[in-house]
């Protein structure tokens, strides 16, 4: 189980730093495809910047999830895991209810996920 939870937990900071990618550097090309009805086509332009602080928000969770492979103390990782998942699971609910309900599925469910595995 120690194994799965690690991959889990890779597996959405992987999805963070896509996330990342999309916000800071492909907002007006695949951001309009990934957003698609969420805001206007005219709208990705001038959001770009605030897209990117997103975008640097994302990365901080990836960080934070990527930090806990380099961590030797288990308990330790463990807690550093589950305190960025939560982070990522609050992002995911926050974004289901003010923007789209898909975040939820795509963001928050993943997390969860992970970290029902990893208290087992």
């Amino acid at each position: 189980m120690e194994i799965l939870g690690k991959i889990l937990v890779g597996l959405v900071a992987l999805e963070h730093l896509y996330i990342l990618y999309i916000e800071m550097f492909a907002w007006e090309t695949k951001g309009k495809e990934t957003f698609k009805g969420s805001l206007a086509p005219e709208m990705f332009k001038p959001t770009k910047t605030l897209a990117a602080n997103q975008g640097l928000y994302n990365g901080f969770l990836a960080a934070g999830l990527i930090w806990t492979f380099f961590i030797e103390d288990r308990q330790w990782a463990f807690y550093i895991a589950v305190f960025f998942l939560t982070c990522v699971i609050a992002a995911g609910i926050y974004g289901a209810v003010t923007a789209s309900k898909k975040i939820f599925f795509v963001q928050a469910l993943p997390a969860i996920v992970a970290l029902v595995v990893l208290h087992f």
